[in-house]
């Protein structure tokens, strides 16, 4: 299927746009998700200078030496802070690790806040000057665009507007560098990302350096998935899927390798998970569950369900 077909809108039209404008973003939104669990978002707000200060600073950064690549990695953060080295990734149901390696910037806090034990200092990185400042400021301006993206869907979902806010402020979201390298021998079953659904409430990711990205839709087909430069993917995570009862749908995806003619391309992408506070209920909304039917999941919480989580797809043990 045409990715032209996947919904492209302007997050203005929520932000700034008249109360028409608005309640039609809020509807093509919650369509999209869930139709798609996808959507292509234009004028976000984000800098682009500053995304792709962040793609230069990554870049050399990946290009240091394994040995001090290593460095940076801390195993018992659990790949949440820091570099995670290749290999070391797996989809949930996969035996075979993902073609990559990452570098993770999370939520910070002051030293005497309470959640301070749960939130660890990030890893400066000496030899990329201001590498990880970057990534904090890219980390705020995603979270800034996540928060608007959340209202929208609280207003679909039939929630207060404000329904996500305080259960996103300081939560544990996570700000990925992935560097896929070049593929220099044959990669057998391995693939750059296998395909999986990510963990957290929405994913919002800026255009990568390469193609390969692709959702399984609704035909169980694959179809690319490819913003453009100033546009970013959104996509629905396993948590909003469960707090909808599917409703919205955390879809399928992976990222494939190129060609072999193109294996000598590295890529480069910059996700950003947000993810609630631990405290979150997962519980199935009651307006999201059919008359007379019970809700998909157990009660849970976003701490225990991320838990469970990276310990199926390797990061902790």
């Amino acid at each position: 299927m045409p990715e032209k077909l996947l919904p492209r809108i302007s997050l203005e039209d929520f932000t700034q746009g008249n109360d028409d404008k608005k309640q039609k973003f809020v509807q093509d939104l919650g369509k999209a998700f869930h139709k798609w669990g996808f959507v292509i978002i234009k004028d976000h707000g984000i800098s682009q200078e500053l995304i792709s200060r962040f793609y230069q600073k990554s870049e050399a950064f990946f290009k240091l030496p394994k040995a001090t690549k290593r460095r940076y990695e801390i195993k018992k953060l659990a790949g949440q802070r820091g570099y995670t080295s290749f290999g070391t990734e797996h989809a949930k149901h996969a035996d075979v690790p993902d073609l990559k390696e990452f570098f993770q910037i999370g939520q910070e806090v002051a030293d005497d806040h309470p959640k301070k034990e749960t939130y660890p200092d990030n890893i400066r990185v000496t030899e990329v000057e201001q590498f990880t400042e970057s990534g904090m400021e890219l980390f705020k301006a995603f979270e800034n665009a996540g928060q608007s993206l959340l209202q929208a869907i609280a207003l679909y979902l039939n929630l207060p507007e404000n329904y996500f806010n305080d259960l996103i402020r300081e939560g544990n979201s996570i700000l990925r560098s992935i560097y896929y390298p070049p593929i220099k021998t044959d990669p057998k079953s391995a693939v750059r990302a296998e395909e999986h659904e990510d963990i957290n409430l929405i994913t919002l990711l800026v255009g990568a350096s390469a193609g390969g990205l692709q959702l399984l839709n609704q035909q169980n087909e694959w179809m690319p998935v490819l913003p453009s430069e100033d546009e970013i993917a959104i996509n629905v995570g396993d948590m909003l899927s469960r707090l909808s009862n599917d409703y919205l749908k955390s879809t399928t995806h992976r990222v494939v390798n190129p060609p072999r003619e193109e294996w000598h391309i590295p890529r480069l992408s910059i996700p950003f998970f947000l993810h609630p506070i631990a405290e979150m209920d997962l519980t199935s909304l009651d307006q999201c569950i059919p008359e007379g039917e019970t809700a998909k999941y157990p009660p849970t919480t976003a701490g225990a369900f991320l838990d469970e989580r990276l310990r199926e797809i390797g990061l902790k043990k």
